[in-house]
């Protein structure tokens, strides 16, 4: 398997984790703590915008997809400041509804951030760890 399939297979994975996630902070708003119902959502899409732009560029920078997926990210929400009547039909249905949202709100330009910034933390986590591992696993050969 290739480098790029098994960054893909990763990042694939991770998107389906965080559609799960944001999927749940909404149907399960009322039991948890208020500002996960009302913000995790939102910082959990833009996860999922930065893990799809990862998937479709596995060997690219994680700054420029980042820098990448808040553009785009931000650009929705300004987007919900045009409220022509086709573009409220799609957000009147489930998929338009969390693909592009309802109204604009600066919080979520907060949230948005925050998710990306998520992502590039992961990512630097897991460039640790793994690099961590093979020091480790290159002693133990020499040894």
């Amino acid at each position: 398997m290739t480098t790029v399939s098994k960054h893909r297979i990763r990042y694939a994975l991770l998107s389906l984790l965080t559609v799960a996630l944001g999927l749940a902070s909404r149907r399960f708003s009322l039991v948890l703590p208020a500002w996960v119902g009302a913000y995790a959502g939102d910082a959990l899409w833009a996860l999922l915008v930065f893990w799809m732009l990862r998937f479709w560029r596995p060997l690219g920078g994680s700054t420029k997809t980042a820098a990448v997926a808040l553009g785009f990210a931000f650009l929705i929400e300004l987007s919900q400041l045009y409220h022509a009547p086709w573009l409220d039909a799609v957000r009147s249905t489930t998929l338009g509804s969390l693909m592009l949202g309802h109204g604009f709100l600066w919080s979520d330009l907060l949230c948005y951030t925050l998710g990306v910034l998520a992502g590039v933390g992961l990512e630097q986590l897991w460039a640790r760890v793994k690099a961590k591992a093979s020091t480790h696993a290159a002693r133990v050969i020499r040894n």
